[in-house]
């Protein structure tokens, strides 16, 4: 791997000193940072979904968010986010210094060569602001997995993970060994064209498995808190006991994905997360479809289990006012020890979810940044 051995020593006040560690803003308690799954509300389409993800990575850059990660999905109506690297692309060309990365790449779905040259291309166009965000799961159900690996490939391509890992290391620090078959394969752009950086590798995961791997090869880790909440602490307590020190980190760095959202009163707070809450109860039935409406979401008459389920959804959903937002969000760093929080908001409306990262930020006193020319 690169040398980046800075990287576990904190972030000067910039937090373009450090490629992982963020700077706190304002009195937040720790780096804030968005997690976009660009979704698309019902009456809406792709194309506003990700005009809108623009204006939040302009919001997000102005007002002290440390980076903005977009996650892949595929076969979801109401997720516009299967090319991570595309839309990465196009926010790096409307931002100048926010942090831009996957959240993750489902390294299983792609061969590590094609990962090396999307991200290695995206180094070039925004030099030192890109993360490769890397997770195992498909990102999707099992059929549409098998459809972007090809037949035979679902269980194998899990399980090779770790060789993969390894794989996508060597193309992009161009460092195969002699007598390799790929010695003499070069991942482009990247280090055979020269001294050039390259992204930091973070692991994503919502089990044991990854935050086990991120400790032994002393790698940053994110959590998905936001949809896996029971295996946190454990999750978060197994990367910290297993750390080894690296040249990338000399201390565990853990972020965790947030579901929230705030809104100018906890009635429109509900109103917006009651939609995200529906639309993860449908796909989890087998019926994924547009984010829904508040009105929609508002007269669904749940069964006794959906209702069970949305309950237990919405348990793990900091909601409300600007102030009962904060609260969570502290609450939530006192119980996980997190270094930093990732927050995603799963909403039908774009302006709801644009307002409410404003709405965090101004809790938290997090200023207001004049837009920066590189």
């Amino acid at each position: 791997m690169s040398d980046t051995g800075d990287a576990g020593r904190g972030a000067d006040r910039d937090g373009r000193g450090d490629p992982i560690r963020g700077a706190v803003r304002g009195h937040a308690p720790v780096p804030l940072s968005v997690l976009d799954l660009v979704t698309v509300g019902s009456g809406s389409t792709a194309h506003h979904s990700l005009r809108t993800s623009v204006e939040i990575a302009r919001l997000a850059e102005s007002r002290g968010y440390h980076r903005h990660w977009v996650a892949e999905h595929h076969s979801m109506p109401g997720v516009a986010s299967s090319s991570p690297a595309v839309i990465l692309a196009h926010l790096a060309a409307h931002t100048s210094r926010i942090r831009l990365g996957s959240g993750g790449v489902m390294l299983p779905n792609h061969a590590p060569l094609a990962v090396a040259e999307q991200f290695g291309t995206l180094e070039a166009l925004a030099p030192g602001r890109i993360d490769l965000g890397l997770g195992r799961a498909p990102g999707t159900d099992g059929r549409t997995a098998a459809a972007l690996r090809g037949p035979g490939r679902l269980d194998e391509a899990a399980e090779e993970f770790p060789r993969r890992l390894v794989e996508l290391t060597r193309f992009l620090d161009d460092d195969f060994p002699d007598g390799h078959p790929y010695a003499r394969v070069h991942a482009v752009p990247g280090p055979v064209q020269g001294r050039a950086g390259r992204p930091p590798l973070w692991l994503l995961g919502s089990s044991g498995f990854s935050a086990r791997l991120a400790a032994e090869l002393g790698l940053p880790f994110a959590y998905a808190h936001h949809f896996s909440a029971a295996g946190t602490l454990p999750a978060l307590e197994l990367y910290r006991q297993a750390f080894r020190p690296s040249a990338v980190l000399d201390a565990p760095y853990a972020v965790i994905g947030v579901s929230a959202l705030a809104a100018d009163t906890d009635g429109q707070a509900r109103a917006q997360v009651l939609t995200g809450a529906l639309s993860m109860l449908r796909l989890r039935s087998g019926r994924p479809g547009l984010i829904p409406t508040p009105e929609e979401a508002a007269a669904y008459d749940f069964s006794p289990p959906e209702r069970e389920f949305v309950d237990g959804w919405l348990a793990n959903v900091v909601h409300g006012t600007p102030d009962e937002v904060r609260a969570g969000l502290d609450g939530l760093v006192k119980r996980t020890g997190a270094d930093e929080l990732m927050l995603t908001s799963n909403a039908h409306s774009g302006a709801a979810r644009l307002h409410s990262y404003e709405l965090v930020a101004d809790a938290y006193g997090m200023p207001v940044e004049a837009p920066r020319a590189d």
